[in-house]
């Protein structure tokens, strides 16, 4: 299962950070009919603006995927599942077919008109790039990722146990300390220059 630990993890930063860059790329071209017939490029992160907040948490969740223990796996699934879900559902039909609404506040800024009826006349077109399609795959890929962990966390090996306090290694010994085992004392916040009472 060490292996499905780290499909996981892979699987979460590679979906966040395709995420992340998308929302800096040009997601819907806007041809407006003032005179010169001229394009706006409008960026995943404006047409839609959760994009990059759920993208790094989704760079979150796989860093704390490594460390989680078997009660937190769930948890972090669980929310990586519901975000991906929420991706998918936000950029599925704006790649479809965009809505003015992805544009409106980029075309307002740009053009100084706002309302829906002036923006409807001054837009002609709406021309989706494929980034849309890339994140809407990515979304499905996060999702299915995200059900892979929920069924699979449970047979995961426990992560970080050599750093955790209450170790059970056996601190007794037969013979004479050496070295290494006063390191280990030490390591175990026990003293081996204090007399055993």
């Amino acid at each position: 299962m060490a292996r499905a630990r780290v499909i996981v993890i892979l699987g979460l930063l590679t979906t966040g950070t395709l995420g992340v860059i998308a929302a800096t790329q040009t997601w819907v071209t806007v041809t407006l009919d003032d005179g010169s017939l001229e394009q706006l490029a409008i960026p995943g992160s404006s047409a839609i603006p959760l994009l990059t907040p759920l993208s790094l948490a989704v760079l979150a969740i796989g860093a704390a995927m490594s460390l989680a223990g078997r009660v937190l796996r769930h948890i972090l699934s669980a929310l990586a599942l519901l975000i991906g879900v929420t991706l998918g559902m936000l950029v599925i039909p704006l790649a479809l077919t965009p809505p003015l609404s992805a544009v409106a506040a980029d075309v307002a800024a740009a053009t100084g008109i706002a309302g829906e009826a002036a923006l409807a006349s001054l837009v002609i077109a709406l021309t989706a790039t494929p980034w849309p399609w890339i994140t809407a795959v990515s979304a499905i890929a996060l999702t299915v990722v995200a059900i892979w962990a929920l069924i699979t966390a449970t047979r995961w090996g426990e992560s970080g146990r050599k750093y955790r306090s209450g170790s059970t290694i056996s601190t007794t010994t037969d013979g004479p300390l050496d070295a290494i085992d006063s390191w280990d004392d030490l390591s175990r916040g026990t003293d081996p220059t204090r007399p055993i009472d």
